[in-house]
């Protein structure tokens, strides 16, 4: 009875893959049903590629889950071993650039020891109906040459901005090693803060063209506008090379002395660069901070230990008479 049982198990497994492949879909590895609804010419996508493409998922019944047209902008990513069935790497190998395909992808294999997070729209036995578009390929070699390159020219745009902000503002600044510009516009004789002091600093930070996005004070954050309920307005507290803050503020703070006023501006490569921050810094934005040191509170540095001073080396003279 045990065979007989697992004949008809093995025959069914064996249906439904002759069925798919009937209907023009190929299991991938991880047991996605793929189906290439063009066939290009040219070499397949391999692991470390980095690829373009559109996509559309959606369910069984025609929900739009995600949508790439939609927000006018393709995906990019390098191609990775696989994970799982969801992530669709184990279908790039099937597919060139240019290619089109449909992809079926069981849910079971999503939420596999995950069942609590499966939502209603999604139950089990059912599919997400995956349509991609390959739009590039590329090698990781090229793609990093050509992301160097536009990073590049956005460096020069971002530079000749900062430049443009400091001749229209008639501000005398020092640059550090680093590209940060600074200047003092309230000098104090006090101590300057060490790596994992506790400082206090008030702080104001807008883009080049005047757009206040932050604020610790309050009359600042009325007068932009700013919409931050429940803000207190105040110093705010961090430890200097430990806080999560921006490179640009560690390495400013350190150039400042107690109760002094600065103008920092940020490269941003010292601030958010690529990605930005929210709807507020677009990526590869300067910003402009005016700060204030209020208060430093350090910490017990250990004293750098002092080489042991060298004895002075007596050279020895020998008297060496001479025959008569």
């Amino acid at each position: 009875m045990k065979k007989i049982a697992l004949i008809a198990i093995v025959s069914a497994a064996f249906g439904l893959q002759a069925n798919a492949q009937q209907d023009g879909f190929v299991p991938s590895p991880k047991g996605a049903l793929v189906k290439n609804l063009t066939n290009n010419p040219g070499p397949k996508i391999k692991l470390n590629d980095v690829i373009t493409f559109n996509v559309i998922q959606k369910t069984e019944k025609d929900s739009i889950l995600f949508n790439t047209y939609n927000g006018g902008q393709p995906v990019k990513i390098q191609v990775q071993p696989s994970q799982n069935a969801a992530d669709l790497m184990d279908v790039f190998p099937f597919l060139a650039a240019k290619d089109s395909a449909l992809v079926k992808v069981p849910t079971d294999s999503i939420f596999k020891g995950h069942e609590t997070e499966r939502p209603p729209f999604l139950p089990k036995g059912s599919m997400i109906l995956v349509n991609l578009k390959i739009e590039r390929v590329q090698s990781l070699d090229d793609a990093m040459a050509e992301r160097n390159k536009a990073v590049d020219s956005l460096n020069m745009v971002e530079k000749g901005e900062i430049d443009g902000y400091i001749a229209k503002n008639k501000l005398l600044v020092k640059t550090t090693a680093d590209g940060l510009r600074y200047t003092i516009t309230q000098p104090s004789v006090k101590r300057k803060p060490q790596p994992g002091d506790t400082v206090l600093v008030n702080y104001t930070g807008r883009l080049l063209n005047g757009k206040v996005f932050d604020s610790s004070v309050q009359s600042v954050a009325q007068q932009a506008g700013l919409n931050q309920p429940g803000r207190t307005y105040e110093p705010i507290t961090l430890e200097l090379g430990i806080s999560p803050v921006i490179k640009g503020w560690n390495e400013g703070l350190l150039l400042l002395n107690e109760g002094s006023k600065a103008q920092f501006i940020i490269p941003s490569s010292l601030g958010y660069g690529e990605n930005g921050a929210g709807d507020d810094i677009p990526p590869f934005s300067p910003l402009v901070f005016d700060v204030e040191l209020v208060k430093i509170k350090p910490v017990k540095h250990s004293e750098a230990v002092k080489p042991a001073a060298k004895k002075p080396v007596v050279k020895k003279h020998t008297t060496v008479k001479k025959k008569s």
